[in-house]
């Protein structure tokens, strides 16, 4: 029954428990091996059981004159997927909990049979606002304090993560990276809020649900519309919820609220899987505190401030005409024009406090508690927040989301932190982050959970480098990457950190330079979780626990398509033979001024039109040794070339078919406010209320 050959691992069919164990020429089968501990074999040592509730059961073995190794012990690679068997007919849920069980019994010393059924994870997911990869310590910050060892190239590097923390601008999220494991190309499905949040909780490219335009528009725009992820969509709230899991989400929404009526909330958080919310149902924006930097409130005022000025001269002119007699007719016209410029006038003035109140907000559930956010005390209230859902559910498996206001503009930022780095508001709104995720990692250690929880941390996106006044930068900074927040295909738009913790199952200190996407995380805390990855729907995102627990090389993706809007912008191609990566670019934007590297004085550079550049033939990159897309390849300088364009144009031919026709959420007519959407606290538009008092 069992081979005598050395591999890593192999399972078996058996009929009751799981073992694992060290052997040579074992003649014994397991069942009776881990019931009576070693008889049977002198040169076995068992490693530990884990019953299963239904057969069959898989064991693995191992030659004992081998010594611990593999991707959970250092100095050894582990072993390729081929040296890896299942049986047929084994699930991909089951495979990867039989995965994660070989690293929790390999990744502990060696001890008598234990059962460890039952045990499913807690899952914590940290997700930072417009956070550029290089503002972290391991991923290349070391403009300000050293200490951490660069990891942003991608590169490949055999040294492990360690550092000096107290050095750190970030030490809290660096501490992760050194107890768990780092991604160093991990990659955002868009390059902006909205899609790339839906595509993180369906693990589906935003073009799948409609959480995309066509006309512009590249996020939700108010709170009062009716776009929105649709709840025929299925988040992995959803679905760990339906597992048992107690769901919450803390923080920023920015997927839609209402359809119909300023309470149906058909997109409420509630509606996809939590079973609380707490935050924004919108996001922090530079309007939420009259800032320069504004996204909406600038050029509305403008728009307001011309057509006023169209109406106040027409309603001077009808005057003048009346008064001198040069016009005959009633005073009609001059009434109803002088009417309306004395309206847009008032409207222009008032509008940075229509949007206050309409979008920068605070909910419990499906109530609002205060309107407008005081924004000093916000952080306390979420860090509140967090603390109070942990301690709530500490008896019972759980799924935390806490989606940062940080470190969006306008930068809000407590007085503790305020002008404490040497990066200005934008370091100190970075400082402050991380410390709030020290505070959270504390709770899980008082409460005693942080060996029983999976801790992963992420950006929705790069950094905004447009967010710029005169000389001041107020965006993040994307390391070695080209381009930044907005630009569908740069990687500076797309490339986030990730990393993930789970102390004595994933290795400390591990660094993975394979292509990675924020869309796996769906299959991976699903699979995690107990429940079963959809059937019925393309699903792109690929597990991660083979990758992460080093049962794998290589990643699971082939392909990856980076969209701007609902345009293609790039593709990359994981070469499987080889090694090498390749990156297509179909469009890029124009950059203002030209070679500026970013779209200065336009917010955010254009997916369409005039200000990109369509490539015929298409420009390509290898990844693998130019990972910041500074030396575009040609036919003269690649071999390559053109097969390498075939191969990825067939890919994305067979991505399109996979494509179903859904309804644009983004575009205008679900992206209008509207009166009747909008929530509010008081008597419309009297939208004032503060139900949090004094968080501390």
């Amino acid at each position: 029954m069992f081979s005598t050959e050395p591999v890593w691992p192999i399972f078996f069919r058996d009929s009751d428990p799981i073992c694992i164990s060290w052997h040579w020429g074992l003649e014994h089968s397991c069942p009776a091996l881990c019931g009576r501990g070693q008889s049977g074999s002198t040169d076995t040592t068992v490693m530990g059981v884990m019953k299963v509730k239904q057969p069959p059961a898989f064991v693995a073995i191992l030659p004992s004159d081998m010594p611990p190794r593999g991707s959970l012990y250092p100095g050894l690679e582990p072993p390729s997927p081929r040296q890896t068997h299942f049986p047929s007919g084994i699930s991909e849920r089951k495979r990867s909990w039989l995965a994660v069980m070989v690293g929790v019994l390999l990744g502990a010393r060696p001890s008598a049979c234990g059962d460890l059924s039952g045990s499913r994870p807690n899952i914590l997911l940290l997700m930072a606002d417009d956070f550029g990869i290089g503002d972290i310590g391991c991923y290349g910050n070391n403009s300000i304090r050293q200490g951490c060892e660069n990891h942003s190239s991608g590169l490949p590097t055999k040294t492990p993560v360690t550092m000096d923390l107290a050095l750190h601008t970030t030490p809290n999220i660096d501490r992760l990276a050194e107890d768990g494991v780092m991604l160093t190309q991990h990659i955002a499905a868009a390059s902006v809020c909205t899609p790339s949040r839906a595509a993180f909780l369906t693990g589906r490219y935003p073009l799948r649900s409609g959480m995309v335009s066509s006309n512009g528009y590249r996020v939700l725009q108010w709170t009062g519309v009716s776009g929105g992820l649709s709840t025929n969509e299925i988040t992995f709230a959803k679905i760990l919820k339906d597992r048992g899991y107690a769901t919450g989400l803390i923080g920023k929404w920015h997927l839609g609220l209402n359809c119909e009526s300023s309470s149906d909330h058909c997109h409420h958080p509630l509606n996809h899987g939590f079973d609380h919310f707490y935050g924004m149902p919108f996001s922090m924006m530079g309007d939420c505190i009259h800032w320069e930097l504004s996204e909406k409130r600038a050029g509305m005022e403008h728009k307001l401030n011309v057509c006023f000025q169209i109406m106040a001269f027409a309603a001077l002119t009808l005057t003048a005409g009346k008064l001198t007699h040069l016009t005959s007719g009633s005073w009609t016209p001059v009434v109803w024009s002088t009417v309306a410029a004395t309206l847009l006038f008032v409207t222009s003035y008032s509008i940075g406090v229509l949007i206050v109140h309409a979008d920068c907000f605070l909910m419990r559930n499906r109530t609002i508690t205060e309107q407008p956010m005081h924004f000093q005390r916000t952080t306390s209230l979420l860090l509140k927040e967090v603390s109070s859902f942990v301690q709530r559910n500490k008896h019972r498996p759980f799924l935390l989301f806490v989606s940062f206001l940080h470190v969006h503009t306008p930068l809000i930022t407590t007085e503790k932190f305020r002008g404490k780095s040497a990066h200005g508001l934008y370091g100190d709104n970075t400082e402050e982050m991380d410390w709030m995720v020290g505070q959270i990692l504390d709770t899980l250690d008082m409460e005693g959970l942080t060996n029983s929880t999976l801790v992963y941390f992420t950006s929705d996106h790069g950094g905004s480098l447009e967010a710029q006044l005169g000389k001041e930068q107020y965006g993040g900074w994307n390391g070695i990457y080209k381009g930044g927040k907005g630009m569908g295909g740069w990687e500076g738009g797309i490339r986030v950190p990730g990393i993930f913790r789970w102390p004595g199952v994933l290795q400390a200190g591990r660094v993975i330079h394979e292509p990675t996407s924020l869309m796996d995380v769906f299959p991976t805390v699903v699979q995690l979780g107990g429940g079963e990855v959809p059937q019925d729907r393309v699903i792109d995102g690929r597990d991660l626990l083979p990758l992460l627990l080093g049962t794998a090389q290589h990643s699971a993706h082939e392909f990856l398509l980076h969209y701007c809007e609902n345009l293609l912008h790039a593709a990359r191609w994981r070469q499987r033979d080889g090694g090498r990566l390749w990156k297509v670019h179909y469009t890029t934007p124009l950059f203002h001024p030209e070679g500026a590297g970013a779209c200065y004085g336009r917010g955010v550079c254009p997916c369409s039109g005039d200000q990109v550049a369509h490539h015929d033939p298409p420009l390509l990159f290898d990844l693998s040794r130019d990972p910041s897309e500074a030396h575009a390849l040609t036919p003269d300088t690649e071999p390559s070339f053109y097969h390498v364009m075939d191969t990825v144009a067939r890919a994305v031919e067979e991505h399109r078919r996979t494509l179903i026709p859904v309804p644009l959420q983004l575009d205008t007519l679900g992206n209008i406010w509207r009166p009747w959407l909008q929530p509010c606290c008081g008597q419309f538009p009297l939208c004032w209320c503060d139900r949090e008092g004094d968080p501390r």
